[in-house]
């Protein structure tokens, strides 16, 4: 079967930050060095040459691209400077934009004008709303659950959870069609008791893989020197922390926000310690990777890498003031900030968690997930 070109592939990434494809010449060295390249899948020299022949169908059906934590090391090691690792990431950004069918992620990623009136627009909505709807602002003590009250806040959580699903998994599962595509039993159809050509006992018995790299991300864990185990834990840091407070604040709102104060050791406030400072730790050490460039993997950085971090940094710092006002006994300043808090928070997770970053989070396990399925079904075929 013949493949469609995309003569215009190279030029078209380069809005996702892909610039040094066309310097590669192929030798191979970005595939022996990398220690997650494996002879199953073999990147980054495969992938870039896909790139350089604009061949859209294989990039698309492609696991290498997420299987890559950009550890530095094929961008190091590069005798053409071609920065294979750079190349990788701006490649997932064009992915995620190619599996996305609202068009929201190309828009959010080739724009900067809409990425910055999406954020705007979406908080501005959040600030109105509190504005018109808000409760009494009472002044003797420190009520948050009467100015912004918890089981209102949790229906609104819920209703934004159930729509941001809905995009992140109908994303998923179009990525998941790609990458499943060709394997064992790809030509069959999908029907009862079976899911792009596998039994879903396969799936099943495989699904523990999945829960480890989600909350462990062991793969990048595998990338061998100090400074890449590093990475690994203060990136580890960073998503644990922000995928617990996403957790409590859209789960389980009506117990992590209430108007009487926890002991310190009480399990909730503890996990938002940890939170807060997986968070601002990770960020932190982030930006300052970026600003003092001293790492190949912080060298370029996207406009919506930094909006990324700055949001999320901004929502754990604003949380923090929430926390002090709240046993400092300062009521109008708790409210205020709230405000502001969800004005940030509210429109990173509406953009970043359907569209753009944090679909990293989900498409990442969920590929190594996929690996080891199709692994699993080959061994019973043969």
């Amino acid at each position: 079967m013949s493949a469609q070109v995309n003569p215009d592939l190279l030029l078209n990434l380069k809005e996702f930050g892909v610039e040094d494809a066309s310097a590669c010449f192929n030798c191979g060295n970005c595939t022996a060095i990398c220690s997650l390249s494996t002879e199953s899948t073999p990147f980054p020299r495969k992938i870039i040459r896909y790139l350089q022949l604009g061949l859209d169908d294989k990039l698309m059906q492609s696991p290498e691209p997420w299987i890559c934590y950009y550890c530095g090391d094929c961008s190091d090691t590069c005798p053409r400077q071609a920065n294979p690792g750079e190349v990788m990431m701006g490649l997932r950004r064009y992915l995620t934009s190619m599996y996305d069918w609202t068009g929201i992620s190309r828009l959010f990623y080739t724009s900067k004008l809409f990425e910055v009136l999406s954020l705007l627009v979406m908080a501005a909505v959040v600030g109105l709303g509190f504005y018109i709807f808000h409760g009494p602002m009472i002044t003797d003590r420190v009520a948050l659950n009467v100015f912004a009250p918890n089981h209102v806040i949790e229906l609104a959580d819920l209703i934004m959870l159930a729509v941001l699903s809905f995009f992140l998994l109908s994303n998923a599962y179009r990525m998941s069609r790609a990458v499943m595509k060709n394997g064992p039993g790809a030509q069959e159809a999908s029907g009862k008791g079976v899911l792009f050509g596998i039994p879903l006992s396969v799936y099943l018995k495989e699904g523990k893989e999945f829960i480890l790299q989600f909350f462990t991300q062991k793969s990048f864990g595998a990338c061998g020197t100090r400074s890449q185990r590093i990475q690994w834990i203060v990136h580890l840091l960073m998503m644990t922390g922000y995928s617990i407070v996403f957790l409590l604040v859209v789960v389980g709102i009506r117990w992590f926000q209430r108007d009487e104060i926890y002991a310190i050791w009480n399990p909730i406030r503890l996990l938002g310690y940890y939170s807060t400072f997986g968070i601002l730790y990770g960020v932190t050490y982030a930006f300052i990777g970026r600003i003092k460039k001293s790492k190949t993997v912080y060298e370029h950085s996207h406009s919506t890498d930094w909006a990324f971090l700055i949001m999320l940094w901004l929502t754990a710092f604003t949380g923090i003031l929430i926390h002090f006002t709240r046993l400092l006994g300062m009521p109008l300043s708790t409210y205020y900030i709230y405000v502001i808090h969800l004005m940030i928070a509210v429109p990173m997770l509406v953009i970043e968690v359907p569209f753009a970053k944090w679909t990293h989070q989900l498409y990442r396990p969920l590929i190594l997930y996929l690996m080891k399925v199709k692994e699993s079904a080959a061994r019973v075929e043969a």
